[in-house]
């Protein structure tokens, strides 16, 4: 069965970065880090890149990538489903029980005679990546001199 790939229809295709950092991200409450802040992505005059984590800085640098990669969103659809909501209201003029009897078969035979279709949209490409290798070093506010 062949799978269909279509890119979004308006313009171009948004372009992302991944982004690789050494170690792991430790979280104080047992939450999932799914769609949460992490912190803040800045690039210098010099255009590396830094990320703020917290109260921690890290310094990185970007690099291109040898082959990029497609971010794509995988959608299922049923090619039947248009067709099982039009057929229900074919045999009304049939006893109730029969009603219920053929419209339960033609549901039936509908779905099984239905397919789904898998759909991949390409979100965006990515073409780099941002590496952070260092430690992270503590950002220190100026702390008022005692006398």
């Amino acid at each position: 069965m062949p799978i269909l790939i279509q890119t979004p229809s308006s313009g171009a295709l948004k372009e992302w970065a991944i982004i690789e950092l050494q170690g792991d991200l430790k979280v104080r409450s047992n939450e999932d880090m799914h769609n949460q802040y992490i912190g803040d992505l800045h690039y210098n005059k010099y255009g590396q890149p830094i990320l703020i984590i917290g109260h921690h800085i890290l310094q990185g640098r970007e690099q291109k990538l040898d082959k990029p990669f497609a971010v794509l969103e995988k959608s299922i659809t049923n090619d039947g489903q248009h067709l099982l909501t039009q057929s229900q209201d074919t045999n009304i003029s049939v006893l109730n029980d029969t009603i219920e009897r053929t419209l339960l078969d033609n549901t039936v035979a509908l779905e099984n005679k239905s397919k789904q279709r898998t759909e991949y949209t390409v979100r965006a490409v990515c073409t780099k990546k941002l590496i952070f290798k260092s430690r992270p070093k503590p950002i220190i506010a100026d702390v008022a001199e005692s006398e």
